[in-house]
């Protein structure tokens, strides 16, 4: 019995720390270009509306996806045509992006607030999702799952073993530098600001497609704000961003089973529902007390415009 407990913990704690993984990626490699785009919540709902309706229309979860992950870097394009051509400030264009996403969202989505999807069957990986404890938790998931390790495993050796990814983190460092020799400087941020949004779609297509499968909405519920905190938590890393997203993803799912369990706790519901927002903020400021940690990994140009002309 405590083995199944343990195995159905540890395979929700997976599914919810999923989608964050995807979303700081992709963030993280946005920041990395030097660009702070802090619209994620936005993107994220509208890639998961978009991703629901065409999926529901096309019979198809996979074009669904597709077109959640088209949708976030529609978004953010147009974030990036007012930051980085029109030279607006990052962070508002970024909160405004935040609110407008999450409005269109609920309006689109007014239609489809009584639709489901057929939910998507898991893939069990052969040999491995018969490992004991661990076997159905990690190795019987859906396929965004894998792909979700499988882009942490790209974006890593992107960023620190390809010359691409180099010259990245060059233009997030010193922008002026990286054009002086020639590097298309808004070019690449512009790119580096797409792949963002295509993953913070991609992070919302999960959830309506292939977690629950439903639209309802703010079905988002501060995801896109947890995924932004876990960068800095991760101080651009992309093996703390894994290990953030399932610490997250535990505290997510603990207060779910804790008031599933019918164990009599002195401590009222909204608190429980609250504890990964109360988390969010305590890790950010334990994180923020070691001020050298982020100095080392902190891109040196994040939100700060750039001309070329100049």
């Amino acid at each position: 019995m405590e083995q199944d407990l343990f195995s159905a913990i540890l395979f929700a704690t997976v599914v919810a720390g999923t989608p964050l993984i995807i979303v700081a990626l992709g963030e993280l490699v946005t920041e990395r270009a030097g660009v702070l785009n802090l619209g994620a919540e936005g993107m994220m709902a509208i890639g998961a509306i978009v991703a629901f309706a065409v999926a529901h229309h096309a019979g198809n979860p996979w074009i669904g996806a597709a077109a959640g992950m088209m949708a976030g870097m529609a978004m953010s394009w147009l974030f990036a045509f007012l930051s980085l051509t029109l030279m607006a400030n990052q962070v508002a264009s970024g909160l405004a992006l935040a609110i407008f996403g999450v409005g269109l969202a609920a309006f689109v989505g007014k239609p489809y607030e009584a639709v489901s999807l057929p939910a998507v069957p898991p893939l069990a990986l052969p040999g491995l999702s018969s490992l004991p404890l661990v076997g159905h938790g990690l190795f019987q998931q859906q396929p965004i799952v894998y792909l979700s390790w499988l882009l942490f495993a790209a974006i890593t050796y992107f960023l620190y073993r390809s010359r691409a990814g180099l010259v990245l983190r060059a233009v997030g460092e010193s922008p002026a530098s990286a054009h002086a020799i020639g590097y298309p400087v808004i070019r690449i941020r512009y790119l580096a600001t797409l792949f963002g949004g295509a993953l913070a779609g991609l992070g919302g297509a999960f959830l309506s497609v292939f977690h629950t499968p439903l639209w309802v909405d703010g079905m988002i519920a501060g995801r896109g704000w947890i995924a932004l905190a876990l960068v800095v938590f991760a101080t651009w890393r992309p093996w703390r961003v894994m290990i953030g997203a399932y610490l997250f993803g535990g505290v997510m799912v603990s207060q779910l089973f804790l008031q599933g369990s019918g164990i009599q706790v002195n401590v009222p519901q909204q608190f429980l529902s609250a504890l990964p927002y109360l988390a969010t903020v305590v890790v950010l400021v334990l994180i923020s007390r070691n001020a050298l940690s982020i100095r080392l990994n902190f891109p040196a140009s994040l939100g700060q415009p750039f001309r070329p002309d100049t």
